[in-house]
């Protein structure tokens, strides 16, 4: 499949069967996370598998949609800004920024595997952070769910609404 074929693909899935991920394609997401580049090469990500049934019941407590509850397994996606790289010009930390890279990549990677995710970061994050023991500096970033869509034919039925080219490209300056 062509990158901007997957691209399209991909799209927010809110409702999963209760199938179970198969543990190489989940390797097969978290390899496509670990090789995301980031600032520096510094790689300031951790990952939280959450699979188990006490490990799903503190995460839904931390976003509690009822389309949340479907999926068989999370990826909690948390940023370490004690490893991140900061801007020496204004120390902005781009932990953030290589987190999303990854999270990316992950939704990528399950969408190519036939798995459905959703970007969730309207979550509880100190609830989050307490519930999975995060240390200081590492910061719940987003929620993903991963599983098989309940309706498959979503991936080609979701319709992409994105700005015209025109509208966000401008050339030599603003």
């Amino acid at each position: 499949m062509q990158l901007n074929d997957l691209i399209r693909k991909r799209c927010s899935i809110r409702n999963y069967s209760e199938k179970s991920v198969e543990p190489e394609k989940l390797d097969y997401v978290l390899e496509a996370a670990r090789l995301a580049p980031s600032a520096c090469n510094f790689q300031p990500w951790r990952f939280v598998v959450i699979r188990s049934a006490e490990a799903r019941a503190k995460i839904q407590a931390c976003y509690t949609r009822d389309w949340f509850k479907s999926a068989p397994l999370y990826i909690l996606v948390c940023s370490d800004h004690n490893r991140s790289w900061k801007r020496p010009f204004d120390s902005k930390d781009h932990a953030d920024i290589d987190v999303a890279i990854a999270a990316e990549h992950i939704c990528l990677a399950a969408a190519e595997q036939g798995l459905g995710t959703c970007w969730v970061c309207h979550f509880d994050a100190k609830r989050c952070a307490e519930a999975f023991g995060l240390p200081i500096g590492i910061e719940a970033t987003a929620i993903i769910p991963v599983g098989y869509p309940a309706t498959p034919e979503l991936f080609e039925q979701t319709p992409k609404q994105r700005k015209q080219a025109a509208e966000i490209i401008v050339a030599d300056h603003f």
